[in-house]
């Protein structure tokens, strides 16, 4: 590991006179808006990058703070132009210093400019960073000590786990698009396949990055990036932790339980801090954000669209300083009064918004539609049968962020209703409960609920994964609903007996939607997933078979959160 570099100061962070020293300049574009940026030495002596962003025409005023910390670098190069973080719309970053606040992004540690070697992926060691930068800027002169934490994704993350240090300045955190439980998050279902487990990026991604001010000819920059070679390879990281207690054999801890935020629960309950989680519905992460509003006394909205995407059916980064007007500044505009939970339900091209006391699906009672034979579905068990399926592997993978699934017509069975004699509103999480015998010791199913229009075309709603040999349920460590947990310690893990039945029941993503008049119902099954990376690993000649078993009592199903039952026109052929 390189060694890092010596640094002297005092009480654990550089004092604020090095502050006093760093150039500032106006904001390109925005003369009132004044930038400065900075290496601050966090507990251990690693200088992390820090961007100060404050408004210009009251620069010996104290401002509330917006801290967000970031990996993909707050300023750097694109194209011969510097792009940051700043600028992003859905932080709203500009209109908050604008109305008055001040806004720090710093790079995290082992990315972008600053100096150390990257541990691991929203570890302890990060949330200890933030925790003593958040302290450090509640102490400059340009600071009334009130700092609020923000951001969507890794950032959202961030929020998290620098909330769970429990930073005495911290008093309202608007977290987006992250996780309460990551092993869940990341492995659901005892699966990864999603977004997070992409390869690491090169060094020369943090090369092209801004250096501080102060180091014009880029040499800290250099020393920087050169200790980033010392990063704990991510993808690896997640690959070598099969189990939700398995030790880590590149950091040496339980590292889910390390980083998973519910772990702190106690912390992130803090009554002295205020929260807001948004994501979208369209986003893997939206099951995780309203399985932490359940947990965390807060507020919650959820929008139409994908991951971290602005809607535009309303005003996120509105809301987000409305948010923290109140509970940093004070001001009386009754968000704290409103509903708590707010989301948009879906109904074609429009919508509407909804705003309630409890979450969505809260109460609603789930319908079961059944996998019936000559794959239909049914509102109504029929006779039993045998439906089985050969998994295919010649998936397309080429989509480096594949944050929702399209698809898989042809890759899997799929049983679909009659068309709908009126709209049916589905409202929270569907949950699978699957009937299927493997032809060997594990295999893993995907379920996708799809809705599909009169000229064929469809989309997928909700989906869900589960490996079999994770099917056991247990009692979650906490809140989450009424939603089967799988608990994914090595002592729960269990293989299945070739060709003989278990049942998999596992939870889809939430989804307030509206299924149109005329449109189809369908569920698809297959063993395989485009967002599975190792699915040349994962590739067995020949590959697995599984009989997913259909009609009487104890047949396939799944059960949608639908506000009313639907209601079919009349099928040609089969029964409803």
């Amino acid at each position: 590991m390189p060694r890092r570099s010596a640094i002297r100061f005092t009480g654990g962070l550089l004092a604020a006179s090095l502050l006093a020293c760093a150039p500032v300049s106006a904001q390109p574009g925005d003369p009132r808006v004044q930038r400065q940026s900075l290496y601050v030495p966090v507990r251990d002596g690693t200088r992390l990058a820090v961007n100060i962003y404050r408004p210009a025409a009251a620069s010996s005023a104290r401002h509330p703070t917006i801290f967000a910390f970031t990996p993909y670098r707050a300023r750097y190069f694109k194209d011969g132009k510097i792009e940051e973080t700043f600028n992003q719309k859905i932080f709203g970053f500009r209109e908050l210093v604008q109305a008055g606040y001040a806004v720090v992004i710093a790079d995290v540690r082992g990315k972008g400019a600053s100096f150390g070697a990257r541990r691991g992926f929203l570890d302890r060691t990060e949330a200890m960073d933030g925790h003593d930068l958040v302290q450090w800027v509640a102490r400059q002169p340009w600071s009334d000590g009130k700092v609020g934490l923000t951001g969507c994704s890794y950032l959202g993350g961030t929020t998290m786990l620098i909330a769970g240090t429990r930073p005495p300045a911290v008093r309202a955190v608007f977290s987006a698009a992250t996780d309460l439980d990551k092993y869940s998050f990341v492995r659901n279902g005892g699966i990864t396949a999603q977004f997070n487990t992409r390869p690491d990026e090169p060094l020369s991604v943090d090369a092209a990055s801004v250096p501080v001010d102060g180091d014009a000819g880029g040499a800290l920059l250099r020393q920087a990036v050169a200790q980033h070679a010392a990063n704990t390879p991510m993808a690896r990281l997640w690959a070598q932790m099969p189990y939700r207690d398995s030790v880590s054999p590149l950091v040496g801890t339980r590292f889910w339980e390390e980083v998973g935020p519910y772990t702190h629960l106690p912390a992130l309950r803090d009554p002295k801090v205020a929260w807001y989680f948004w994501s979208n519905w369209e986003d893997e992460p939206t099951e995780q954000m309203i399985l932490a509003a359940e947990n965390i006394p807060g507020k919650l909205i959820v929008g139409p669209g994908s991951h971290c995407e602005a809607p535009s059916q309303f005003d996120i980064a509105g809301e987000q300083r409305r948010f923290f007007d109140h509970y940093l500044r004070g001001t009386n505009n009754g968000i704290e009064r409103e509903p708590r939970y707010t989301w948009w339900q879906e109904n074609g091209a429009s919508g509407t918004l909804v705003r309630s006391n409890r979450l969505p699906g809260a109460g609603v009672a789930r319908l079961p539609l059944y996998l019936s034979g000559g794959l239909i579905l049914a509102s109504r068990p029929s006779r039993p049968a045998t439906t089985p399926f050969r998994v295919r592997y010649d998936l397309n993978t080429d989509a480096y962020f594949a944050f929702w699934p399209a698809p898989l017509t042809g890759y899997g069975p799929a049983w679909t209703s009659p068309p709908l004699a009126a709209p049916a509103v589905m409202q929270g999480y569907p949950i699978a409960r699957i009937r299927a015998a493997i032809d060997r010791a594990d295999g893993i199913l995907f379920a996708y609920v799809e809705d599909v229009a009169p000229d064929g075309k469809a989309k997928v709603i909700s989906h869900g994964r589960l490996a079999a040999s994770h099917r056991k349920l247990s009692a979650p460590p906490y809140r989450r609903l009424d939603l089967p947990y799988h608990s994914g310690l090595r002592r729960d893990v269990t293989p299945m007996v070739p060709g003989v039945p278990a049942d998999l029941a596992f939870s889809l993503s939430p989804r307030a939607y509206t299924f149109a008049a005329g449109h189809r119902i369908r569920v698809t099954l297959t063993g395989a997933d485009p967002r599975q990376r190792n699915l040349a690993e994962l590739k067995t000649d020949p590959a697995p078979v599984i009989d997913v078993l259909a009609g009487g009592a104890g047949g396939s199903r799944v059960d949608l959160p639908f506000l009313a039952a639907p209601r079919w026109q009349p099928a040609r052929t089969g029964g409803n």
